[in-house]
């Protein structure tokens, strides 16, 4: 499930225009950083006005929902990118992100408010540092693709098997540093791949315009993904 530029054809149009690298990057961060501003303001909305717990009230299977949800979506984008209008990208993006807004907006339930402000002012500056390395660094990280790819489904594995296994609770603090080290990975891994992308796709707009999409999801993920297990490990929750 994931979208290798080498795995394209190349039946596009030829460009009608040229932009550098630099715009590039900046638009696929600026989509992010929309993606976020979605996620915590439908969090913030659902929170104050209770909109959430009344979800929950109607639909008691609603994680479950949204996981799925969520999950076809990004399969979606992934497996069907290429086909796709770039309209349809931004459609798919937008929606994950008020998806994953609703999730969020459980976790002001349970955690201090103070809390989840400082560990987001923390994801903010941990994920900044290693996306400026990614960018920055002149070393190729392709090769730390395997193991990250290990870590997650490590993780993965380990979320599940702690459902059924209540003794696993006690490594909850080991798998949250795990997981902040593998979401600190794949956000200098997935920074550096916008490089690659646009070297790939420079000439061909739609493509450049898609990949930066999907490019910018991936990074949302690693920044979502890190603001969880941070909140784990540091947020103070409610009684």
């Amino acid at each position: 499930m994931d979208f290798d530029p080498r795995d394209m054809d190349r039946d596009y149009s030829a460009p009608s225009g040229v932009i550098t690298e630099a715009q590039y990057t900046t638009r696929t961060f600026l989509w992010m950083m929309l993606g976020l501003m979605i996620s915590f303001g439908v969090a913030i909305l659902g929170w104050v006005t209770n909109f959430t717990l009344y979800l929950y009230a109607m639909i008691p299977m609603l994680p479950v929902v949204l996981s799925l949800a969520t999950l076809v979506l990004v399969m979606t984008l992934s497996m069907r990118i290429q086909k796709m209008s770039v309209a349809s990208a931004q459609g798919i993006f937008l929606t994950y992100s008020v998806l994953i807004g609703v999730t969020v907006s459980t976790w002001l339930y349970l955690f201090q408010l103070t809390s989840v402000i400082l560990v987001f002012l923390v994801t903010a500056l941990y994920f900044g540092a290693l996306a400026a390395y990614g960018h920055f660094t002149r070393r190729n990280l392709a090769g730390f693709g395997p193991i990250l790819l290990s870590g997650l489904i490590f993780l993965l594995l380990f979320g599940i098997l702690s459902l059924f296994i209540p003794g696993m609770t006690a490594l909850d603090s080991l798998c949250c540093l795990f997981g902040i080290a593998i979401f600190l990975g794949y956000t200098a891994y997935d920074t550096q791949r916008i490089r690659d992308f646009y070297y790939y796709y420079s000439g061909y707009p739609d493509m450049m315009e898609k990949a930066s999409i999907f490019s910018a999801l991936w990074l949302y993920m690693d920044f979502i993904n890190l603001f969880v297990y941070l909140l784990r490990f540091l947020g103070n929750r409610r009684n």
